[in-house]
């Protein structure tokens, strides 16, 4: 049973720093993809980030140069490190979990991020 456990988000004013942290359980977390989505209120579910089993990154237009995502393949953890912050990054944020190229994925329980003054 594959379960991811996130954790931080909360709310930030503009400009300031978060972090998310996804906690993994899965046997083979490090032939995972992981990535970051977001939905706002209203709004479709977006990719925000990815970091491949190969460790190579890819980010949003949006988010780039602010965010950074990474990985420790030890602890199983997946984090997001989010800089500059803007109200429109407000959103709720799940952890998803795939092997490429198979059909199973997996959600975090999704956390909200609130940017506002």
């Amino acid at each position: 049973q594959v379960q991811l456990v996130q954790s931080g988000g909360g709310l930030a004013q503009p400009g300031e720093s978060l972090r998310l942290s996804c906690a993994a359980s899965m046997n083979g977390f490090s032939i995972y993809d992981m990535a970051w989505y977001r939905q706002a209120p209203g709004k479709e579910r977006e990719l925000v980030a990815i970091i491949t089993r190969g460790r190579s990154t890819t980010y949003a237009d949006s988010v780039k140069g602010r965010f950074t995502i990474s990985r420790d393949n030890a602890k199983s953890m997946v984090y997001l490190q989010m800089n500059s912050l803007k109200p429109e990054d407000t959103a709720v944020y799940y952890c998803h979990a795939q092997i490429p190229s198979t059909r199973p994925e997996y959600w975090g329980q999704g956390t909200q991020v609130t940017v506002s003054a």
